[in-house]
This record gives structure tokens, C-alpha cells and sequence, in this order.
């Protein structure tokens, strides 16, 4: 695709990286066919195809509208555009880059300001994001009438496991905490850190690290998202530097994150190198365990019906690789049929708070593929699918990591 930058961005590192993505484009449509808000809207502005052409625009410098921010919106940045491109084209990162140039031209409504603002001054930060989650526990009685809808936007709440001593561990690896995640499906990490134990791994969560910065990279604030990365990167290198054997992603979507902070961090001589190494040593959860011996779990699944929905994050983000099913068939469970496996649930971080219809009618159509095999139980490898998911469902959803122990898996 032939490109016209305007002079004041051409030489940016933004319009740089947006003017060789351009350039690998050549408008096929084969993205069109993998595209969920195209499935639904048949809109060409709701695909990826007819959202480069208008970042295109912004960048060849057209003036944007609220129009144009509507479709980029509607994005949920599954990147499942990515893995049919024949081109190659880095789709999620020309995304990032027009958000931000839009957002910059088109001031929203004060009410999308402040829902925005709420997000990333709470839900990012764990303390926060634990205070509010009680406090809506605690007023959860009161949601009735026109707030009724409200209680379903609570996960439950979940008693928090013990993590094991391992006092007999050989080796260290490290895990994200993140933000959601401890409060909202605390026992996720737990359950890891427990089933490392048997193999002899040590588990590590250093206090100090905390979200992965995608919620801020997706509301168009990317220093904001590189500050994160640099606090989790200070709060692990310590421990990479005394041999920490990899960084443990239970959550897809801080994974797909924690993977490019390599490239988020290329230009900060300071952290440049550093970055680098995290992303090299930052591997899903499902990946790092089929490296491992389980045949001592034994056989727990005993033919229970499963339903696997493999988040967009793990399927389509590079360096992730999706085991889940393989581990789980090991591990004695029976894996139903899901049609449509590449299409996103809905969830897709803060959209399903940011556009809740779309999201809603992605999740209604996900749990009609995944309750159609009449699972027991519904697994999926990201927290915001599960909480997505589980408020709908109708049959228990969980971390797939949970059906490996025994008390968890009956």
C-alpha cells in the first residue's frame, strides 16, 4: 500500500512504524474473514481492512471525526486479523498508534472521559481495584431495579489458597500478579504455584510488580503503559539476575503484554536491553508445563465433559503457545467440540465495560458454541474471559489451571 505521511509525523518513531506497516498492507480482505465485529456488523469502517484505511487517512492528514473513533473503539484487538494476513501485517500495533492520533483530535464526552479515567486510576492498581471490589460486594443488596444489571459485572468471591513453602524447590521461576487477577480469581496463581511445587519449581510473585500496562496501552495512554512495564521489569530483574528460569503469564492477555515489552521499551536506552530479555523469557503457563513430566498428577479428569475457550490473546500473540488442551487431555478429561474457537468472547480487557452490547452479543455467541457439547465445566486461560464468560454461563467457568489438582478438579 502506497503511503503520504504528513512531514510532522513521517519522521516520528510512530509514523515510522505505521508507515512500514502501511506498506506491507495490500488490502486483500483475507482479515475480513476472521474479524468478530465484522461477522456482526458487516460494516468494511468495522473490519481491519476498512480500519487501516482510516487510520491511513489520519495519518495522511485528513481530520478524524467521532465516526472514525467509533470504529477503532469497536475494536476488541484480538488480532485474530493477524493470523490470516498473508502480508504479515503487525495490525494491534497500527491500531495503538491511530487510537492515540484520534484520541488526541476528537475529545470524547465527559462521560467516556471519566469511565476511561476510573479504569486506569483503579482497575490497574490491585489495592484499589481490592477496595472497590468489596466495597461493591458490600452494596450488592441495593442493586435492584434500573441497577439490577450491575450484580452481573461481580465475579464472586473467592477465598484465597495458601501458596506451598517449597522448601525442597531446585528451581525459580516468577509469575505476574497483575491487577484483577489476585482480587477477582485470587486462587489462579495459587493453584500454579501449588502444582510447580510437585516439580520442583519455586514460584515467585514479587509484591512489587503489578499490572501489566495493557489496560493503559489500550485507552491510548502508551507512556503510561512503558511505566509499567519498567516497574515490573525493576521488580523482576533482581530475580532474573540470580537465574529465575522464566516468567510465568497465567493470563493470556498480560501475557500477549509482558511479550512485547521488548518492543514497547526499543527506544529507552535504559530499559532497551532489559525489555528485551523479559520478553525472551516470558512464556504462557500452558507452554512451560507441557515441557514438564506430569504423569505424577495421575489421571483426574476421569472423562469429565470440558468445553476449552482459548482466549484471542493466546491463540494470536506471538511467542504464546496454547497447550491447554493437550494438558488437559493428559490429565484424563474429555474435550467437547467448540465451533468458532477463533472468535472472541467479548471480554477483550475494558470493552466489555466500554461496549457492552457488542461485547454481550460476542459472549452470547461464544457460550452457545461452548454449552452447545453439554459441558461440565467451562475453562478458558485468561482472567477477563473468565469473568466475562462466568457471568452468563450457566455452568461453573474456570482457570484451566485449577482442574490439575485434585481437590480443584472434582
Amino acid at each position: 500500500m502506497q503511503t503520504s505521511i504528513i512531514p510532522q509525523l513521517r519522521d516520528t518513531p510512530d509514523g515510522e512504524e505505521a508507515d512500514r506497516i502501511l506498506r506491507a498492507c495490500t488490502h486483500c480482505g483475507f482479515c475480513t474473514a476472521t474479524c468478530p465485529t465484522y461477522q456482526l456488523l458487516g460494516d468494511e469502517r468495522d473490519s481491519p481492512r476498512g480500519r487501516i484505511y482510516l487510520i491511513k487517512q489520519v495519518l495522511e492528514g485528513e481530520a478524524p471525526t467521532q465516526k472514525t473513533q467509533m470504529h477503532l473503539d469497536r475494536c476488541l484487538t484480538c488480532r485474530a486479523c493477524e493470523t490470516t494476513c498473508p502480508s504479515g501485517v503487525e495490525y494491534a500495533k497500527l491500531a495503538d498508534i491511530g487510537r492515540d492520533l484520534v484520541d488526541q483530535q476528537v475529545e470524547r464526552p465527559v462521560h467516556e472521559r471519566a469511565i476511561r479515567w476510573l479504569l486506569r486510576h483503579i482497575v490497574a492498581y490491585r489495592n484499589r481495584f481490592a477496595f472497590f471490589f468489596r466495597l461493591g460486594h458490600f452494596f450488592k443488596p441495593l442493586l435492584v431495579g434500573p441497577l439490577a444489571p450491575l450484580k452481573q459485572k461481580m465475579p464472586p468471591r473467592r477465598k484465597a489458597l495458601a501458596w506451598p513453602k517449597n522448601d525442597n524447590a531446585t528451581r525459580t521461576m516468577l509469575v505476574l500478579d497483575g491487577c484483577v487477577q489476585p482480587v477477582a480469581a485470587p486462587n489462579t496463581n495459587a493453584h500454579a504455584a501449588r502444582i510447580f511445587s510437585q516439580l520442583g519449581v519455586q514460584l515467585i510473585a514479587p509484591k512489587a510488580s503489578g499490572c501489566c500496562g495493557a489496560l493503559s496501552q489500550h485507552l491510548s495512554h502508551r507512556e503510561e503503559a512503558n511505566d509499567f512495564a519498567r516497574r515490573n521489569i525493576d521488580a523482576w530483574w533482581p530475580y532474573i539476575e540470580d537465574g529465575a528460569e522464566a516468567i510465568v503469564l497465567t493470563a493470556s492477555g498480560c501475557g500477549a503484554s509482558v511479550v512485547e515489552y521488548g518492543h514497547m521499551l526499543r527506544n529507552d536506552p535504559a530499559y532497551a536491553e532489559k525489555a528485551a530479555r523479559v520478553s525472551e523469557l516470558a512464556r504462557d503457563l500452558s507452554d512451560i508445563l507441557a515441557q514438564e513430566d506430569l504423569s505424577q498428577l495421575g489421571d483426574l479428569g476421569h472423562g469429565r465433559q470440558v468445553a476449552y475457550h482459548p482466549p484471542c490473546t493466546l491463540q494470536n500473540a506471538p511467542q504464546l503457545h496454547d497447550n491447554v488442551a493437550e494438558i488437559l487431555a493428559q490429565a484424563g478429561y474429555k474435550l467437547t467440540h467448540v465451533r468458532d474457537s477463533h472468535l472472541c468472547c467479548g471480554s477483550a480487557g475494558t470493552y466489555s465495560i466500554l461496549q457492552p452490547t457488542m461485547a454481550n452479543q460476542l459472549r452470547e455467541n461464544k457460550l452457545a458454541s461452548l454449552n452447545a457439547g453439554d459441558p461440565d465445566v467451562i475453562v478458558t486461560a485468561n482472567v477477563g474471559c473468565q469473568l466475562h464468560l462466568e457471568s452468563a454461563a450457566g455452568v461453573p467457568v474456570r482457570h484451566w489451571i485449577e482442574l490439575l489438582e485434585p481437590s480443584a478438579a472434582a
